[in-house]
């Protein structure tokens, strides 16, 4: 039987202005960073359903019932604001449930919740990913500052492994693993596993971090699933899709 999670996250979309002389006119591009995790995914026991930035502030459930069609709910590079305040609350005044207080509540019945990291992840950039004190927050293995936690790494680092023996680093550690570019700076609860982390000499920031919130596990990852934070060399090593198998799998695992 297969392992349904949901991606919710990953994409944005640019607008830019090009000059030309005397002229000018506008263009728009949609992205998405989530390509790597769902090819490294195909085909194997776990069935994806990717949600982009902007379909979830309408898409993401609002019910129990919706979320728990779900094993696994990924949160990656996507601020709390996009949940708080959806159209309904936005531009209607109407009140909705409280999907953060909704996703605490499934976690803790047994629902099993995983962050990326990224520009709008934990606090990210200015802060305004605002994932601080919220009920979500307080499912994670580690909490967040209050500030700009960003930590860019324009030299790259390569991941220093704490705990070589867990399951989700099985086949993992006797490789090489290429270089990242960024983390989100955070703190691991007590209690919680620190798996792997930055060197020392370059801050020693914990890179995945794994805890429990009721009857369910959650994990966080404090690089990118993609480029930019992940060099093209991370995304194409081979040990990529067997980290977040294992991670997912360990997730489920009782």
């Amino acid at each position: 039987m297969s392992t349904k999670i949901l991606l919710v996250g990953e994409s944005w979309t640019t607008s830019e202005t090009h000059y030309k002389g005397f002229d000018q006119f506008g263009s728009v591009r949609f992205h998405t960073g989530a390509t790597p995790l769902l090819e490294a995914l195909k085909g194997s026991a776990f069935e994806v359903d990717y949600m982009t930035a902007h379909d979830a502030a309408e898409g993401f459930p609002f019910t129990m019932e919706g979320l728990q069609a779900y094993d696994i709910i990924i949160l990656s590079d996507i601020g709390s604001n996009t949940f708080l305040l959806p159209p309904a609350v936005w531009q209607r005044s109407q009140c909705v449930p409280n999907r953060l207080r909704l996703l605490k509540d499934w976690v803790a019945q047994g629902g099993n919740l995983i962050m990326m990291g990224g520009y709008f992840s934990f606090q990210g950039i200015d802060g305004r990913a605002r994932w601080r004190k919220t009920p979500v927050e307080d499912t994670l293995p580690v909490t967040c500052f209050p500030w700009d936690d960003r930590v860019e790494i324009p030299e790259g680092a390569v991941a220093e492994i704490a705990a070589p023996d867990h399951p989700v680093m099985a086949g993992l550690t006797g490789m090489d693993w290429p270089p990242i570019l960024g983390v989100n700076e955070v703190e691991p609860r007590e209690g919680a596993e620190v798996i792997a982390r930055l060197p020392a000499d370059q801050g020693g920031h914990p890179l995945l971090v794994l805890g429990q919130h009721g009857r369910g596990r959650t994990a966080a990852w404090t690089s990118d699933i993609g480029p930019h934070w992940l060099s093209p060399d991370f995304c194409a090593w081979e040990g990529y899709g067997r980290l977040w198998k294992n991670v997912l799998g360990w997730l489920v695992a009782r």
